[in-house]
Formats: structure tokens, sequence, C-alpha cells
């Protein structure tokens, strides 16, 4: 094909702007002279899989020349014990997102519409717009939560897919068990309610929705859940999504074969024996996310107090600014504007040494611009 070939776009994609990956960390090392570089930009586990995840992905990459198993025929089934859900209740994903992905396929129409918060993960928004429909956004409540009454009442007659992230990216901010099942009761169940739970296994609360114990009592919903966070697997891209049985079989005819890979399939399987991972990993994540609220506070800095593994915060000058300064002082963190939040930048919650690093850079960058510093 020659460059001067015009090639035409579906139209529909003007309107997408990209989801914006971060660069490699040793690409910009080498850009701007750097050593040591801290990544606090992709909410992460900064403890690492489990030792039992790694050897198995061990194993299996020595057998990585034969296909994965297309169906993750053990991963579903230990899932499935765990969860207390039949097999056929569960779908894997190239991480959730792709399972987001997926429902968008298999459930927008022509003239069908999602409907979301603004503020909320974005690829909720894009898949949508990929799949050639429309998005319905709905306003945040005053500190930064999911409106579930006002998603509620903005449900439509051409609404098919709803998207709820509790906890929600990038405010970590959550809903409680009463409005959630309010909003259940409200919401007709023509409309699948898509329920985000990647950050759940940080929170410890009664009052944290059981979008589980919905589904299992009839409720229109489905619950997506992740390997990328407490399980520290970001890198192998497993995901998993429980729905009723007629559901399921749709996304089937959609999912991509071989869509994960047998790495990934080993790790998360071996990752789910390690229980005492888990809990370190969230018990540290606890301490270090305490400890750094406390400090943002001392320092007079706004943020959003989080249930997550990650804080968004006001740094006091433009986030675009704010990300610039800090990765020249080697911290990477994450610029908001994409979400509608100029001010602010995502910070995740890393290991004690390297959220020593974070505040002292920040102190550095406020310093130089004529802000206070504890």
């Amino acid at each position: 094909m020659s460059h001067g070939m015009p090639l035409t776009l579906n139209e529909h994609l003007a309107t997408i702007v990209p989801y914006e990956p971060g660069k490699p960390t040793e690409e910009l090392e080498r850009e701007l002279g750097l050593k040591e570089t801290i990544k606090l930009a992709s909410n992460e586990n900064p403890q690492g899989p489990s030792p039992h995840a790694l050897e198995a992905m061990r194993q299996a990459a020595s057998r990585c020349h034969r296909y994965p198993d297309g169906g993750a025929y053990y991963l579903k089934r230990r899932l499935a014990r765990d969860l207390d859900v039949p097999v056929e209740w569960l779908i894997i994903g190239n991480g959730s997102t792709e399972i987001v992905e997926m429902l968008t396929k298999a459930f927008l129409p022509p003239d069908g519409v999602s409907l979301v918060s603004e503020g909320a993960f974005i690829m909720y928004r894009i898949a949508t717009l990929a799949a050639s429909a429309p998005v319905c956004s709905v306003p945040m409540t005053p500190d930064r939560r999911h409106d579930l009454a006002a998603m509620a009442a903005a449900v439509a007659p051409a609404t098919r897919l709803v998207f709820i992230a509790n906890p929600n990216n990038p405010t970590g901010t959550r809903c409680d068990r009463s409005e959630f099942d309010a909003y259940l009761d409200q919401v007709p169940r023509t409309v699948l309610t898509v329920v985000d739970e990647a950050y759940r296994e940080y929170i410890d609360d009664r009052d944290y929705p059981d979008a589980c114990e919905a589904l299992r009592n009839g409720g229109a919903v489905m619950v997506l859940r992740t390997f990328s966070k407490i399980h520290a697997l970001a890198g192998a891209r497993i995901g998993y999504g429980i729905a009723h049985p007629d559901i399921i079989r749709a996304l089937e005819k959609v999912r991509s074969p071989f869509n994960t890979n047998s790495i990934g399939q080993a790790g998360a399987l071996a990752s789910l024996d390690d229980r005492e991972h888990q809990i370190q990993s969230s018990t540290e994540n606890r301490r270090q996310l305490n400890r750094l609220e406390a400090e943002l506070t001392r320092r007079g800095l706004q943020f959003l107090p989080s249930s997550t593994n990650f804080v968004l915060m006001a740094p006091g000058f433009p986030g675009r600014e704010a990300f610039q300064a800090l990765l020249h002082e080697g911290v990477i963190v994450r610029p908001m504007d994409g979400y509608g939040f100029q001010d602010h930048v995502r910070v995740s919650i890393g290991c004690g040494p390297e959220m020593d690093r974070f505040l002292l850079a920040l102190d550095k960058v406020r310093t130089e611009r004529g802000l206070h510093a504890a």
C-alpha cells in the first residue's frame, strides 16, 4: 500500500480520545538522564506477585510453545469454588478491561446507550464509543462519588449498560450498600449494571455493597474483578467477570479465542492459594495510605479520602505541571486532566521508601514555586 493512499476510518473514531499510557520507566530515565526512578502512576501493587505465582509462571513459560487453555478450565473452576457460583457464571478476560469491550460489542445495538458517571474509569467511555454507541454521563456528587440516585433517574429506554466502578478510579471513592440497593430497586431489568470491583480487596467494611449477592438474588448485574491489583499480576493481564449464564454465553460469542495467555492463567491460579500475600498487600497498603493522607493533611493539601491503593490529590498548581516537575525528580505520577481533574495528580501507594521519595520530591517542587512546604 502506498503512503499516499487515502483510507476512510469510521467517523465515530474522531470522538475517541485514546487511553494515555505512560512511557516505560527505562525510556524516561534515558531521556531525562535519571536513575532509580520510582513509578507511582499505574496503581500497581509494590509488594510484587506471590512467590507461588512466580513459580507457577516460570513452569508455564516452558510450555508456552503450546496454545493456552482457551476456556481457562482450571482457573474458572477454582474461582467458582471460591466465589460459590456455578462455573457457567464466569468469563476470563485479558484484564477486566477486555470484558468491558466484550460487553459493549455484545449488548450495545446501534440505538443502545451506555450510562457512566463523569470522572469514572475512562475505558467505559472508550469501549462504548468504539462500538459506535453514545455515552450518557451523569455528574458526580460534590464529594466526587458516583451519584447512584441520579444515575438510576437517568436510565432511559435506550439505556443498555450502566457502568459503576466501586471503588472508582481515579477518585478512589466508593458507594455504600444502601445507595446500591436503592439504585437496583429503581433500574429496570432490561438494563445490565456492570459493577467494576477492581479494588474491592482493599476494602474491609460491612457497608460495602456485595454485588455478587445482588447477582445471586437475580439482579441484572455483572461483576468485574481483576488479578492486577491485590494479586500484583498487572503485567500478566487476567481479569474475570461474574454474571448469569445468558450474559456469559453472549460474551463468549465475541470473546477472542485464546484471549488469555497460559503464563497469566498459571500465575492467577497459584496466587489464589496465597491468602497471606493478599492480606500482607492490603495491610501494608492501608499503612502507607494512612501515612500519605496524614502527610498531605499536614501540608494543607487537598485530596480525596481513598478506599483504594492510590490517592487523587491537588499539589497546589496544575496537575500536568506537577507531573512534569515530579518527573524531573525521578518520581512518576499520573496527570488527570484527561478525566477533567486539571488541578490533580493521581499517586499510587508505593512501599515506604517510595512514599518517602514522593514526599521529598513534592516538597521540593512546591518550594520551587513559592508554595509553603512542610
